[in-house]
């Protein structure tokens, strides 16, 4: 499929901000499409004079204000009759932050059937109604498509394909004014239009102009949805089918490598809980926490298997008197990751503050900062890591860069980004541990910053995927040994962190791990061998301690990399 941008604004009276908008557009290149929804003569005026002072600008107009529906569809035909392929919509009253149009582009290009809705990242600007308000038409947009793909559907920042919208539009009578935006990108939906999500900060100036009519557009809203879910009803069928097929597909093998198989945390029951924390608080939340961890007991067999491997592990290997772990342990088991998302997403919201979290050798954390050194942090998937990151950049106590593999907990990422814009400040996705890479971080490291990395996760062989077999809970398992190589390029102290929940707190241990990393060529390999089961040996001392809490689901004991020649 061929991809021909251009840009398209309808404006309705917001004469003092579209000149802006549009200068922040013009670097672009791309032709921008302003439909004028019937504004007053002196916005009239200022889009004449920009249309005949700027060549990419291409203005029409309804004769009547019609509503922002009524002037994105007119748009909507008007660029597909000029050959284009994908119309990139943003508003004119400077909410939409227009640096972020050529992700926008680059991920339509890259997804030419797909709808590219932007996600939004709020800043104290936007008005608590708003904000609050818009998660009850998040629920019913995942009912209405049984499906949590439309990350936020009332976003007005967002890429059209023209041909499938457009065809929607000519079959179905679309709501004209502020529902448009949930009802045309839910029939996308249905129709089997893949919705792409893009994280986008949007603000709300101060003096702005809001067309939003509060009895009116709810009562509008309100309708919409009540028709989709009707409209949806014949529709049943279809959308489990596409469900059920949707689970088979990413059903993984099970020689695949960890960071190939589905995520699951981050779905429906994430959202439903990342809601009702939002608007009923904490407790609320984890009652939730509890038919959706029993749903994934059930359905998760990958997961459960794992689960259950792992605790009768440590029971055999911690010599428990208990009986052989089954089922019910299991849910324990999940309902206690469950629980540190929960926590997680309280921390970057500012709910779990520093009085329940105890961190007994704080001074040994705070000679660390006082010196002004970086450092390397290994953790681990016990217990709660990025709470900890949270903790630290809420308190501005240090900056503390979270170095992470993949975009595995996408949904989960992006959860935390909706609760703070702040959360991928810090995060370092590494694609390659290239040079480029290990300079970027040792810049870091070299102004006191700390860079935190997992040490219990092979990372996939696009990073590099030289691993060391070591004895950890009785069994040879493969460790990655990226984070130790990495640490002796840096030239830094390393310490290990640990974060677990005690009850209603969490208990932070930071113990030092080597002042330096020393490779010598000539016992390299050795040496890292060395090194990995000192970690393996404390990870393995916090498991017995807190078995519930060490979160990796899925076959961990898997050598296959580890006894491929060259592996270490």
């Amino acid at each position: 499929m061929s991809f021909k941008p251009c840009l398209l604004i309808p404006i309705y009276n917001h004469g003092e901000t579209i000149r802006v908008t549009v200068d922040h557009l013009l670097p672009y290149g791309l032709p921008i499409y302003i439909v004028d929804d019937g504004s007053a003569a002196p916005t009239a005026a200022g889009l004449d004079t920009l249309a005949q002072e700027q060549a990419l600008v291409r203005l029409s107009r309804l004769k009547t204000n019609s509503g922002k529906g009524a002037a994105v569809m007119h748009g909507l035909r008007l660029a597909q009759g000029a050959g284009f392929t994908h119309a990139l919509q943003i508003d004119a009253d400077g909410q939409h932050d227009t640096a972020d149009v050529p992700r926008f582009l680059e991920r339509g290009a890259a997804f030419p059937e797909a709808i590219v809705c932007g996600t939004p990242i709020y800043d104290d600007s936007v008005p608590k109604g708003r904000r609050y308000g818009r998660y009850l038409t998040h629920f019913w947009v995942w009912v209405e498509t049984l499906s949590l793909a439309i990350g936020d559907s009332m976003c007005g920042f967002r890429l059209y394909p023209l041909a499938a919208s457009c065809a929607l539009i000519d079959d179905v009578r679309l709501p004209q004014r502020m529902a448009f935006d949930t009802a045309i990108v839910v029939r996308l939906a249905w129709r089997g239009v893949r919705c792409e999500n893009l994280a986008t900060r949007v603000v709300y100036p101060p003096g702005g102009l809001s067309h939003f009519k509060l009895w009116r557009d709810n009562v509008q809203i309100s309708k919409m949805h009540s028709r989709l879910v009707l409209a949806m009803l014949p529709r049943l069928p279809l959308l489990l089918w596409r469900r059920l097929a949707a689970c088979m597909n990413r059903v993984a093998p099970r020689s695949a490598h960890w960071s190939s198989l589905a995520e699951r945390g981050g779905g429906l029951g994430l959202s439903i809980v990342f809601c009702c924390y939002r608007l009923l608080g904490e407790r609320a939340a984890q009652w939730l926490l509890y038919p959706i961890v029993a749903y994934f007991l059930l359905t998760g067999g990958k997961a459960r298997a794992a689960s259950l491997d792992y605790l009768r592990r440590v029971a055999a290997y911690g010599n428990a008197p208990q009986a052989k772990p089954g089922w019910q342990e299991s849910f324990k088991h999940l309902q206690a990751f469950a629980q540190s998302s929960l926590d997680k997403l309280a921390a970057w919201l500012g709910g779990l503050d520093g009085g329940r979290v105890d961190f007994p050798n704080r001074a040994e954390f705070d000679r660390l900062l006082d010196s002004g050194r970086g450092a390397v942090l290994i953790g681990s998937h016990l217990g709660n890591l990025e709470m900890t990151r949270a903790l630290a950049i809420n308190e501005s106590r240090a900056i503390v860069n979270a170095v992470v593999y993949t975009d595995h907990a996408q949904r989960f990422n992006q959860t935390l980004a909706h609760a703070n814009a702040d959360f991928g400040v810090n995060l370092i996705q590494v694609s390659q541990l290239g040079p480029q890479t290990a300079i970027m971080l040792k810049d870091k490291v070299d102004r006191g910053e700390l860079l935190v990395i997992v040490g219990d996760r092979t990372p996939p062989a696009q990073v590099g995927s030289r691993v060391s077999a070591v004895d950890f809970l009785g069994q040879p398992a493969p460790f990655a040994q990226g984070p130790l190589i990495l640490a002796s390029l840096l030239d830094c102290p390393v310490y290990l962190f640990f974060c677990l929940r005690d009850g209603e707190r969490y208990r932070i241990d930071f113990e030092p791990f080597a002042e330096r990393i020393v490779l010598p060529r000539r016992d390299r390999e050795s040496r890292l061998q060395s090194y990995l089961q000192r970690y393996a040996q404390r990870l393995e001392a916090y498991c017995l301690k807190a078995p519930y809490q060490w979160f990796n689901f899925y076959d961990f004991w898997r050598n296959d990399a580890a006894s491929q020649p060259g592996k270490g």
